[in-house]
């Protein structure tokens, strides 16, 4: 123990000392384990960022509008040529997809991976999952194709994503078209920077953000199993958006003829403060600044024809050269701060259920990849044919405004 106890005092967790007193030899063996993986440098810094200002989380950016084009304001001709260049590239099976799944349906009340909550729409009931496959089968016969599916899970849902896709026969997408992989995770912190433990007195981990795709497509052999399969061109998207579309042509033929290795479609933002990041340039470089950094100022700052200047929301529906994924795959992406409830096991052993937000929670973001290229495609769409998603028990973004978006979109 004189090992722990040294690292624990050094890094002013000590705390954790009195948990490991109290665990059984199997608890303790896995945290010693915890805390041998832990980088406490690291973590410090993490902590750093937890209490800055919007305007310290910007400070040293020149933000910028970025350009954009309009998908349904694009000439006839250019909108022909631009799908012909998608279409041809999605027929020859040089383009698969990925859907991000680590995260669980607890906001809305729901007991199991997200993926595996259920929307009531006019044509029968349907999981997220499934709302997805069915997608996907539209397109392979659209195209002619078989678009292989990547699902990124995390080591809280994996198992049990598998074993619902199991169940349901992948949902008539074939097994051997579907792979899984996992996110990793990080350690959460209470609002004094101490690690939290678990009731089975492991310390409290979340999954690290879904910029950690990239290298966990390398590190877990996707990326390797595109490359042996010819695939050029990724897709990569959210679970909860009910309306996705995950191989648009025009998106893909506008990234290529560009020039561009990543490209990716924007919505037009509700109002100034609506909770969605906003695509823009940051010191040059293209790349989304989320609503929680953007100060209220620049929110509302609006272009001479009265559209906000930070207003094409980004909708995770994100487009990548497999070149473009090994890049990034080598970068560290910097982590953003999460302000969470979190229950905790209490130094007296007890339980603590937490009424409001008390603790970080830690987790790199997507679109920070973005940075590592001088330019990127951006496509406008439309919210009511390209985002519906399922966030919220109620109100917004709620199952209830899903179902209607997916509904008028199908003419159900």
């Amino acid at each position: 123990m004189d090992k722990y106890i040294e690292i624990l005092k050094k890094n002013n967790q000590e705390h954790l000392l009195t948990y490991m007193e109290k665990a059984s030899k199997e608890q303790l063996e896995v945290l010693k384990k915890q805390i041998d993986s832990i980088d406490f440098e690291e973590l410090a810094k993490l902590y750093q960022i937890s209490t800055q200002s919007k305007d310290k989380a910007v400070e040293g950016l020149i933000i910028e509008h970025i350009k954009f084009t309009d998908k349904y304001g694009i000439p006839e001709e250019k909108f022909n040529s631009l799908k012909n260049i998608g279409e041809e590239i999605i027929k020859s099976g040089k383009y698969a997809a990925v859907t991000m799944a680590g995260g669980q349906g607890t906001r809305l009340g729901h007991t199991g991976p997200k993926g595996t909550f259920w929307l009531n729409v006019k044509n029968g009931p349907k999981f997220l999952f499934q709302i997805l496959a069915e997608s996907l089968e539209k397109s392979n016969k659209e195209f002619n194709v078989t678009v292989p599916w990547y699902i990124m899970t995390s080591t809280d849902n994996n198992d049990e994503t598998v074993k619902f896709f199991e169940e349901h026969d992948y949902f008539g997408y074939g097994k051997d078209n579907v792979r899984f992989f996992t996110q990793n995770n990080l350690p959460i912190l209470d609002e004094d920077g101490k690690l939290m433990v678990e009731e089975d007195y492991s310390i409290k981990v979340a999954a690290d953000g879904n910029g950690c795709i990239y290298k966990a497509m390398k590190m877990q052999g996707i990326l390797d199993d595109m490359k042996k399969r010819g695939i050029e061109w990724v897709f990569v998207g959210n679970v909860d958006n009910a309306i996705l579309d995950m191989c648009d042509p025009v998106l893909l033929g506008l990234t290529v003829s560009e020039g561009n290795e990543i490209g990716c479609k924007s919505i037009v933002k509700r109002d100034p403060h609506e909770k969605v990041g906003a695509f823009c340039k940051k010191n040059g470089k293209p790349g989304v600044i989320e609503y929680t950094e953007l100060p209220d100022e620049m929110a509302e700052e609006r272009d001479e024809e009265g559209e906000l200047l930070f207003g094409e929301a980004s909708i995770n529906h994100n487009l990548y050269k497999v070149s473009a994924i090994e890049k990034i795959a080598d970068k560290k992406l910097p982590y953003h701060s999460a302000y969470k409830k979190q229950n905790y096991l209490g130094i007296d052993g007890k339980l603590v259920s937490a009424t409001e937000p008390n603790s970080y929670k830690y987790e790199a973001y997507i679109f920070d990849g973005f940075g590592f290229f001088d330019d990127m495609s951006i496509l406008r769409g439309r919210r009511e044919e390209d985002f519906a998603p399922v966030k919220n028990r109620t109100g917004e973004d709620s199952p209830e405004t899903a179902i209607a978006l997916y509904n008028a979109k199908y003419n159900l």
